[in-house]
């Protein structure tokens, strides 16, 4: 359209035409070029409904003479996009007279979920959902009934909906449920809203590691065996002797500490401890994670404290979503020698999270 426009104009103040024609067609040419959409748009950082796409199940199937089938029922009918309050309306799902009744919905991959909307059934009974848990989380443990809590349902009233602000919780399952409670378990639909949330991975291995000593004996006199870095080359062959644990003189507080090159959400650490010999040393240690480098790092924030980690064992710990560029492990007040085969940091970049939508 643009290019006629010109070619038009062109021609027009060839031949010499009125001024009139000219700022006719200048007017269309403008409108035209208004009208076009932005080709580039500015990003918007949206979140939208992704329990549609779920699946759903709950702890059972209510059924009576009006509904033998079960299917005015089912848990996939609390995800169907309908807010219909009435049940024999067949968009309300409701589970049997249990105890600890729960229905679950499968996101089928994790999201960051900012808040949940539940609607409660609107013909009957609606003081049914006061006291349910509303969880996320990544684990089917217990039928995903061990997950974190987002909110707790104090009342809705019925035919109601309201929202439960979850604070950005990461998750794949969202449970509604009442613990310890002989009851029906219903609602008309419930609405999850987030955005993907990055897949984590071990972000330690690009990192830079440094410690408080490098250990050195007659044996190791130049010391490469004991080196930070050996702890973050991805290879959790426990022997020491082999070039990939990481080690400390015996000292007062020793510690260790990877720079990720810049602050990650960090959802959980896994160490690896050394095999050969002397795996209680690591017995006491602390996690910490953060974005200073005030008395080395050993002033951040707690991840976790190992108890024990049997020798050549693994052990992971939750950080839950801790952010961070630095990552210390250390054994504060104790005079001991610091050794660790692996440390993996499994986070995700906060500069991706802010472009998903």
């Amino acid at each position: 359209m643009k290019f006629l426009l010109l070619i038009v104009l062109l021609w027009i103040v060839s031949d010499g035409a009125p001024a009139g024609s000219v700022t006719s067609l200048l007017s269309i040419f403008i409108l035209e070029k208004k009208s076009q959409p932005n080709a580039s748009p500015a990003p918007q950082h949206a979140t939208r409904n992704v329990a549609l796409g779920g699946r759903a199940t709950q702890s059972s199937i209510y059924r009576d003479t009006l509904n033998h089938l079960g299917y005015l029922a089912l848990a996939i009918n609390a995800i169907d996009g309908n807010q219909d309050t009435q049940f024999e309306h067949g968009s309300c799902s409701h589970t049997n007279n249990d105890l600890s009744p729960w229905w679950r919905v499968d996101l089928l991959r994790s999201y960051r979920i900012g808040h949940i909307s539940i609607t409660n059934r609107g013909d009957c009974c609606g003081n049914r959902l006061d006291g349910a848990e509303v969880l996320v989380g990544d684990s089917l443990a217990n039928n995903g009934n061990n997950n974190p809590r987002c909110a707790v349902v104090t009342s809705i009233q019925a035919g109601g909906s309201q929202t439960f602000l979850c604070n950005d919780i990461v998750g794949r399952y969202v449970n509604i449920g009442l613990p310890g409670k002989s009851e029906y378990l219903h609602f008309c639909e419930v609405e999850v809203y987030g955005f993907k949330a990055p897949i984590p991975e071990n972000v330690a291995l690009q990192g830079r590691a440094t410690q408080s000593s490098i250990y050195k004996d007659s044996r190791y006199h130049y010391g490469y065996l004991g080196m930070p870095i050996n702890a973050i080359d991805g290879n959790q062959d426990t022997e020491f002797d082999h070039g990939s644990c990481s080690h400390t003189h015996q000292e007062l507080s020793p510690w260790w500490r990877v720079d990720l090159l810049r602050s990650y959400r960090i959802g959980h650490i896994t160490i690896t401890n050394r095999g050969d010999c002397c795996g209680n040393r690591l017995n006491g240690a602390e996690i910490l994670v953060g974005d200073s480098l005030a008395n080395n790092g050993n002033n951040n924030p707690r991840c976790a404290v190992v108890g024990t980690i049997p020798a050549g064992g693994s052990q992971t710990f939750q950080c839950n979503d801790m952010v961070g560029r630095y990552v210390s492990v250390t054994l504060p007040g104790k005079e001991e020698y610091l050794h660790l085969c692996e440390v993996e940091v499994f986070g995700a970049d906060l500069q991706e999270e802010h472009s998903c939508s």
